[in-house]
């Protein structure tokens, strides 16, 4: 198997790198996150991951290890290929899947093109435990950004707003200000509806 990609950087598009390692041209299909990443240096290495298929061969590559980790992850449940993995890894940065995933944000990981409220159910059942034992990730933060949600939400639904259209906004709101407290939630909440 190739675990990584260390050279010259011979091509660079949204989609995929081709880089040339000891006169060799690998093609490796990335995602934007990736894209973004990867300075437009000569020299480049890449995480990669090869899928083999009965028609065909693929390489997938990714800026650092957690990312392979996550699209392995992601590649593993039931109804989502690499093709929606790696739009999932466009849409969102590792990170923010990791958070989605473990705060068990449906709406958020529905978000992604391809994606049915189903298979988003079932990306969060198979993989939360798994995430959770793969990376450090800080178990309090999400048990308190949960508590603020919950919250949250309560207070929007005593002011008259409705709960489900309440959530993605108040989910998204806590993703971006993690930091904020409740009354900068509800605040920024009640903008935003």
């Amino acid at each position: 198997m190739i675990c990584h990609l260390k050279g010259k950087l011979v091509e660079k598009t949204p989609t995929y790198v081709i880089i040339e390692c000891n006169g060799v041209g690998y093609k490796a299909h990335i995602s934007l996150h990736t894209y973004s990443q990867i300075a437009d240096s000569e020299l480049i290495k890449l995480e990669t991951l090869l899928l083999v298929k009965e028609d065909s061969q693929t390489l997938y590559g990714f800026f650092d290890k957690t990312e392979r980790e996550i699209f392995k992850l992601l590649i593993s449940v039931s109804g989502v290929g690499p093709s929606i993995a790696r739009i999932m890894l466009s849409s969102m940065t590792p990170t923010q899947i990791q958070e989605a995933i473990v705060a068990g944000n449906v709406a958020t990981i529905q978000s992604v093109k391809g994606l049915g409220a189903k298979t988003a159910q079932r990306l969060i059942l198979d993989l939360k435990d798994k995430i959770l034992k793969t990376f450090e990730m800080p178990k309090d933060l999400f048990i308190q950004n949960n508590t603020i949600k919950d919250e949250a939400l309560s207070a929007l639904e005593v002011l008259g707003y409705n709960r489900r259209q309440s959530e993605k906004t108040v989910q998204k709101l806590i993703l971006e200000h993690a930091d904020g407290s409740l009354e900068d939630i509800i605040k920024l909440a009640l903008k935003n509806l």
